[in-house]
């Protein structure tokens, strides 16, 4: 039988920054295999198999976690949900090996982490397997020709969509009011409607928000946070 061929896909972010310190150095060697989802990659999995996410996190609800930067959004809902298991996908190398460190001083044990582009986990995420996602303060690209790249666009909302079980929700968080804009022009097309009902619901956080680096960042510059939630139809 002929195998899938792996689909050509441009990458445009960041894999690695500074050096890294030798701690992490260390997390990337001792603690990455074991939390990693399973055979995502092409190399281990060219005949795209889909995850056994129930063997993973015990049949626990899943969760998605989408450029999880620093993690510490990913690490706080790991331990104030230990009932769910999530998946957190970021292809930074240093924010990866920074969620690494924290993992180890929260000891959360119902994380999984993949260290890459999250279209190449959407190839092996079964249909209606993730019962929640997020994706908070993601790459602006704030030139308009490369609003191509942002996520929320159908090459990355159809797998979303696709992976998500009806009726789960959608989070994104962003400080950029193009960003805002495209959001709401591009997700609800994709099988999600927006379930805002007063200014509030947008200009709010979370009640479980915990305010990240990016956002901190993004207030001590003047600009507005908006948190915006979908359900998947």
């Amino acid at each position: 039988m002929t195998q899938p061929t792996r689909p050509h896909r441009n990458f445009y972010g960041r894999i690695k920054g500074k050096a890294l310190k030798q701690s992490q150095k260390t997390y990337l060697d001792e603690d990455l295999a074991a939390l990693s989802p399973g055979a995502v990659d092409w190399d281990v999995n060219p005949d795209r198999t889909p995850l056994d996410l129930d063997a993973r996190f015990g049949g626990r609800p899943v969760w998605l976690e989408i450029g999880f930067g620093g993690g510490e959004h990913l690490v706080h809902q790991a331990a104030s949900n230990p009932d769910i298991g999530i998946i957190g996908a970021e292809p930074y190398i240093n924010g990866v090996a920074m969620l690494l460190g924290k993992i180890r001083r929260a000891g959360v044990d119902n994380l999984a982490v993949y260290p890459g582009d999250v279209r190449d986990l959407f190839d092996v995420l079964p249909d209606q397997s993730i019962s929640r996602a997020f994706l908070l303060y993601p790459d602006p690209w704030p030139k308009a020709r490369h609003h191509r790249r942002r996520f929320v666009t159908p090459e990355h909302l159809e797998p979303l969509a696709r992976v998500l079980k009806p009726g789960s929700i959608f989070r994104v968080a962003t400080d950029i009011p193009d960003y805002v804009r495209q959001t709401l022009e591009e997700v609800p097309g994709a099988g999600f409607e927006w379930l805002a009902e007063r200014p509030g619901d947008w200009r709010e956080p979370w009640d479980d928000w915990l305010s990240t680096r990016y956002e901190q960042k993004a207030l001590r510059e003047g600009r507005t946070p908006h948190y915006l939630t979908f359900r998947r139809r």
